[in-house]
């Protein structure tokens, strides 16, 4: 039977069991283009930010 050499901490087991608690990301569709996008981030297609222009729009193709 196998017998661990030492103890595991409370810290390194956390640590370890951290990974579980990940969830898949969250997704939510823009109020101007429709497209899907991340809360909190730029829309890269518009370059937009609440209503802020930020970035130079993509050029669609």
């Amino acid at each position: 039977m196998a017998v661990p050499k030492r103890k595991i901490s409370r810290m390194k087991r956390g640590f370890r069991r951290s990974t579980d608690a990940l969830a898949t990301p969250v997704y939510v569709e823009d109020k101007e283009s429709g497209e899907l996008r991340r809360p909190h981030h730029i829309d890269l297609k518009t370059g937009k930010y609440r209503d802020r222009q930020i970035l130079e729009p993509k050029d669609s193709i």
